[in-house]
């Protein structure tokens, strides 16, 4: 079985971490692959304009696969050298896919979201979770250190402080303290969550597919490049959305007084 199992609502794809014996634990051989293939439809369908990821079960994603860490299998196995590979190969893999895909992506967190279970939600653009889920950055508590790009995009979500006490605590915080320190938007009932992320996904996917991808490619890029480089990159992707039919249709939508339809044109 595939660890991520993709669907197709409308305009909305649907994401799911599909390993719930495991509590959606990541790390065999295969993992990164399977995310990137997923990534990649989603990317090649023009129709599809916001994604949503979640969790199969209890749990958004219990991290890496500790099993496979006591038995050195799957990204865990070999020499130093091959568990770098694999963590380059496998693990990079899904959280690059996901951070990197061209559409908005909601993580509907579902449970527990714990190590590289955290850093995947992470990964997303924006982040809604259930009341009772729980987000944790345990990684010393293993031995260990984010491998997944953690340690770069934790602060940037929740700031230096915050990451420092989450990672060098390895504390499990619950919902109402991550939306408090936003490393979530806001919590919900879990029994109404994927309503809830269906909704905001669906309010995503009304706008004009393409400025909604450029514009997603500028807020990504906007965290790390200079203020004049945003600058040329936004007047460059400007001229170009104002050629675009989807901004006649919103131009002509204001002045008419009504409900634009964009067909990303």
């Amino acid at each position: 079985m595939s660890v991520i199992k993709l669907e197709k609502q409308g305009p909305i794809a649907i994401l799911t971490l599909n390993r719930p014996d495991m509590m959606n634990a990541l790390g065999q051989e295969g993992d990164g692959a399977a995310v990137v293939s997923a990534c990649a439809e989603i990317e090649a369908d023009p129709d599809i304009r916001c994604a949503i990821l979640t969790g199969a079960g209890r749990a958004f994603s219990a991290g890496g696969d500790v099993k496979a860490m006591r038995d050195r299998q799957g990204a865990f196995a070999g020499s130093p050298y091959n568990v770098r590979e694999g963590y380059r190969r496998n693990i990079h893999q899904i959280v690059k896919s996901l951070y990197n895909l061209e559409v908005p992506l909601i993580a509907a967190v579902n449970g527990a979201a714990i190590g590289l279970g955290c850093d995947v939600a992470c990964m997303a653009d924006v982040r809604i979770s259930s009341d009772k889920a729980k987000f944790g950055v345990t990684f010393l508590k293993l031995g260990l250190i984010p491998g997944d790009g953690g340690a770069w995009l934790l602060p940037r979500i929740i700031g230096a402080s915050r990451a420092a006490e989450l990672l060098f605590t390895g504390d499990v915080i619950d919902a109402a303290t991550a939306q408090d320190w936003g490393l979530i938007s806001r919590a919900v009932p879990g029994e109404t969550l994927m309503d809830e992320a269906m909704a905001l996904a669906t309010r995503m996917a009304a706008q004009p597919p393409q400025s909604l991808r450029v514009a997603k490619t500028l807020l990504r890029h906007g965290t790390t490049a200079s203020y004049e480089t945003i600058m040329e990159m936004s007047a460059a992707a400007q001229s170009m959305m104002h050629h675009t039919e989807d901004h006649i249709e919103g131009v002509n939508a204001i002045l008419e007084k009504r409900t634009p339809t964009f067909e990303g044109k």
